[in-house]
């Protein structure tokens, strides 16, 4: 069951990871009084309390107290929205909304409610998050569907744009620490300090002290990247920052990473496409120790593509040896920053599993081209018309947050 709930907590946080579970803390005095006013409306440190628990599970990136709160404030704007327009759902379909979140990892909703209730989360909690969520996408629907129509021109000059033209790369510098269980809430709020900076001498210095990659020395600086060839998880959180400015912590096992925008350009080249990204993981015990680190490097020297490594495994267990060939969406985030950094037949020592008593040797096999296909006009007219209803939802709860009077109770 703790496997299966892994898995499906990773796919609901959109690549975000479990955290160790642990039960909640003892309820502090006025947990019940109210901690946010919006307008008449009243959220009170028991929700909000009950709501940083359920992001701690999911390992949401950033403050997550802060995050709890605005969650619970914009939730509060949403419903009352879907009450002016009329708009109300109904338990049936809450129960059925609850068990599609729950499906995603073949759980039942039942099954998910067990574990969350073995953490102190309350039923409520997970059932106010799917109502809220599901009222608000009728509120878009209803407000928005008429707008959002594109026109033929525009899909031509999406088609058109597609297969070429312009593009981005970037220059990043990264720390990823390690963060063991028994260390993780202390690297996690390290990592939240220096996500503060917008100093490139501070953020290499970090990285010196603290990074576990090999960029460490150079004060975790890569060289220009592709912004397609970045994990598509942290291709969007990149392309949100100003040069300087930093990431959001993001958890990744056993680890946290971080990354510092330090330039951004447009160039012209055929935008890459691939179909899979292969590669191999061999398996070894002993973490990053002397020995197991002065093994690796002795494999690395030796091993030129990944049908070498069959031959470093031979005789041991069949799982010490891992070869994949997956879509980059669907790779690992801590193993798709490393290959990321690796072209066909080079290796990274930089990861761990087991918390940390495991050293991965993993090695890029190579990445397969996607097919030259005719573009699907509708599926381009279906994404025109998503971005431009998510521009329309964004500037639509903002103007929410502005016309509300929203105040922190002392």
């Amino acid at each position: 069951m703790q496997t299966m709930i892994s898995r499906f907590l990773r796919t609901a946080a959109a690549a975000l990871l479990l955290a160790p579970m642990a039960p909640l803390t003892a309820p502090a005095q006025g947990l019940f009084s109210p901690a946010v006013k919006v307008d008449e409306m009243v959220i009170t440190n028991y929700e909000i309390n009950q709501r940083l628990a359920f992001l701690q599970v999911l390992r949401a990136p950033g403050d997550a107290r802060k995050l709890a709160r605005e969650q619970l404030i914009d939730d509060r704007l949403k419903m009352r929205a879907a009450q002016e327009l009329g708009i109300t759902v109904t338990p049936e379909q809450i129960a059925a909304g609850m068990e599609e979140f729950a499906g995603r990892a073949n759980l039942t909703a039942d099954q998910l409610i067990g574990e969350l209730s073995k953490l102190g989360i309350a039923t409520e909690t997970f059932r106010d998050f799917v109502e809220a969520g599901m009222a608000w996408r009728e509120v878009v629907r209803v407000r928005f569907a008429g707008q959002a129509q594109v026109s033929e021109a525009e899909i031509d000059r999406a088609v058109s744009a597609g297969g070429g033209g312009s593009s981005v790369r970037v220059l990043l510098s990264e720390i990823i620490m390690p963060a063991p269980p028994p260390e993780a809430e202390a690297v996690l709020a390290r990592a939240q300090r220096i996500a503060q900076t917008t100093s490139e001498a501070e953020f290499s210095a970090a990285a010196r002290q603290y990074s576990a990659t090999a960029t460490a020395r150079a004060g975790g600086k890569l060289p220009w990247q592709k912004i397609e060839d970045l994990p598509p998880v942290l291709r969007p959180l990149v392309l949100a920052l100003s040069p300087g400015q930093v990431t959001d912590p993001l958890t990744i096992p056993n680890a946290v990473a971080l990354f510092q925008l330090r330039a951004l350009e447009e160039t012209a080249f055929t935008r890459p496409s691939y179909s899979a990204v292969e590669y191999a993981a061999y398996y070894m015990a002993g973490g990053r120790s002397p020995q197991t680190l002065a093994q690796a490097a002795e494999i690395e020297a030796r091993v030129d593509t990944c049908d070498d490594l069959y031959g470093v495994a031979k005789g041991q267990p069949e799982e010490v040896l891992d070869r994949n060939a997956l879509p980059p969406e669907q790779i690992p985030t801590d193993i798709a920053l490393e290959l990321a950094k690796l072209d066909p037949g080079e290796t990274s020592t930089a990861l761990t599993r087991a918390g940390g008593q495991t050293l991965v040797l993993l090695m890029l096999c190579g990445r397969s081209p996607a097919t030259d296909e005719a573009p699907d006009r509708e599926a381009v007219a279906t994404g025109l018309r998503n971005r431009r209803v998510g521009g329309l939802t964004e500037s639509y709860l903002e103007q929410l947050r502005a016309n509300a009077r929203i105040v922190t109770v002392e």
